[in-house]
């Protein structure tokens, strides 16, 4: 199965325009006032309109209330929305009844029993993205999972990985954990929030020249 290549935190036409000639499987679009790739609503839906048929659009939303979960899937209209805060299954499973989009949570890798703790989000979301663990921001920080945590562990939900990912280490990274989705933000930026379109086509022809080696 080909790997999927998620690129987060996109902000303009040039860096979507570079995620679908690159060959990602989906962009990211980060909807939280906080982080150096925020972006407006209005922005997003715009972007989203603009965005190839080839590429999933993932919104991301951290701790955001009813109200505005509603909003933004109202007016983005994803086909992903992919909660990176403190929410919990019966939140997510209630945003599931009413969207069409699909559900992602993203969970901070510690150590194994956090794995076995996302088993609690098995039935109720379509995949688990685990990534570093929260710091000042829930991601983009280009810390590192621990790769090794994933090893023979049995997932019972799709699940892909992100944290410290960049052209130069992903090949590594999937060699370790055989990720279904790896998840690029910081590793193909050359400033914060600033994405380079290069970085973005290493980072993809980085994971196409793995699978095509095994």
């Amino acid at each position: 199965m080909q790997t999927q290549i998620k690129i987060c935190g996109l902000s303009n036409e040039a860096a979507i325009d570079a995620a679908a000639e690159a060959g990602a499987t989906h962009i990211g679009l980060v909807h939280f006032e906080k982080s150096p790739r925020h972006v407006s609503l209005e922005l997003a839906a715009a972007l989203r309109m603009r965005t190839p048929p080839s590429l999933k659009v993932v919104l991301l939303l951290v701790n955001a209330d009813p109200e505005l979960t509603d909003k933004a899937l109202q007016r983005v209209r994803p086909d992903v929305v992919q909660f990176h805060g403190t929410e919990t299954p019966e939140w997510l499973a209630l945003v599931r009844q009413y969207s069409e989009a699909e559900i992602w949570k993203a969970v901070g890798l510690k150590d194994r029993q956090t794995l076995v703790n996302a088993d609690r989000f098995a039935g109720v979301v379509d995949r688990i993205l685990f990534d570093a663990p929260a710091q000042a921001l829930p991601g983009g920080t280009g810390t590192r999972v621990d790769w090794s945590l994933l090893n023979h562990f049995e997932h019972r939900t799709p699940w892909g990985l992100a944290g410290g990912l960049t052209p130069d280490n992903v090949a590594e990274a999937l060699r370790a954990t055989h990720a279904p989705l790896v998840d690029v933000s910081s590793g193909v930026e050359s400033a914060p929030g600033v994405k380079d379109v290069d970085k973005i086509a290493a980072f993809c022809q980085a994971v196409r020249d793995f699978q095509a080696n095994h």
